[in-house]
Order: C-alpha cells, then structure tokens, then sequence
C-alpha cells in the first residue's frame, strides 16, 4: 500500500487494484507515481529501435512482434503508474500475458529439447522464482540497515554457500 500521505492528482481517485509503495503524486501533479512510470522507458526506447532495426535488417517478425509486444507492455505500465486507474491497470497486465506468448513462440524448438531445458521457457515460474527472491533480498536488506541501526551487529552468513541470511551478535554489555 502507498502512504498515508497520498494526495489526489489530476487523473482523480485511485481505482485500480494496486498501489505500490511510491508516494502518489509526489512530484507532479500529472503522475500518481511518477519514479514508477519513468523507469518504464526501458521497455518503451529500446524495443522500439530493435523493432526498427529488426525491419532493416530483414528479420523474422516475430522478433519485430516481440520487441512491438515489449514496448506496449512498457506503456501499457507507463499509462497504469501515472494514473492508477483500474482501466489502466489492465492495460498494463494483459500485455504482459500477450507478449509472454509470443516470446515462448519465438523459441518454436521448445517442444523438441529434454525437460530439463524446456523449464526455461517457463516464463511465468521464473517470474515467480525471480519476484520471490528479489522480495526476500529486500526484506533481508531491510532488515539488515534496521538493525545496524538499532545497534544489533547484524551479520550476512550464505546458507550452503549460496543462501543469503541475516544472524545476529549477541549484544555487548558495557
């Protein structure tokens, strides 16, 4: 949930679903969270000159509809984080399954590997793994500058070698 000290902007009341955690409105009056609508423009710029290069080049289209598909993700985004409409919101979720399917039909030999390559493909699984372990790093961070600062000597000690987890120094008696 966003702040408590969310304001109403020029697109009204929030009636999407969602409302991340960035204040609302907080630096334009135009854009309901405006960090989250211009970080878009990596999904919007740079697949739009593949998708022009692509056609330069000669290439198959379904790499031009996969960049094509990419970028009205990044917009469909832009349009749900400046306004926070529920509308807008869909926008934003349905191209993202839309565009999942022409990335899986762009690798056709899917069906023609072992299982245990065939996994890659698994976009949705691997959103999940990603988010998952992105969330828990972030809560591991915050939890970690929380308790320096609370003076608890934190420690971060890898679990088999690979697995992140904070433990904690007893505390001094002075």
């Amino acid at each position: 949930m966003a702040p408590a000290a969310d304001r109403e902007g020029y697109w009204g009341p929030t009636t999407s679903t969602l409302d991340w955690c960035e204040e609302n409105y907080s630096v334009t009056w135009y854009i309901a969270e405006f960090w989250n609508t211009v970080s878009n423009l990596i999904m919007i710029i740079p697949p739009m000159f593949g998708a022009v290069q692509s056609v330069r080049d000669g290439l198959e289209k379904r790499y031009i509809a996969s960049y094509l598909a990419l970028t009205v993700v990044g917009m469909g985004s832009w349009c749900f984080h400046m306004t926070l409409k529920y509308e807008m919101q869909l926008l934003d979720e349905l191209p993202m399954i839309y565009s999942c399917c022409i990335f899986v039909y762009c690798m056709n030999f899917r069906k023609k590997v072992p299982p245990i390559i065939g996994i890659t493909t698994q976009f949705h699984a691997w959103w999940h793994i990603l988010t998952g372990l992105g969330s828990y790093l972030h809560i591991l961070f915050s939890l970690y500058t929380r308790t320096l600062y609370l003076r608890y000597r934190p420690k971060v000690k890898f679990l088999f070698g690979i697995w992140p987890v904070i433990l904690f120094e007893p505390l001094r008696k002075h």
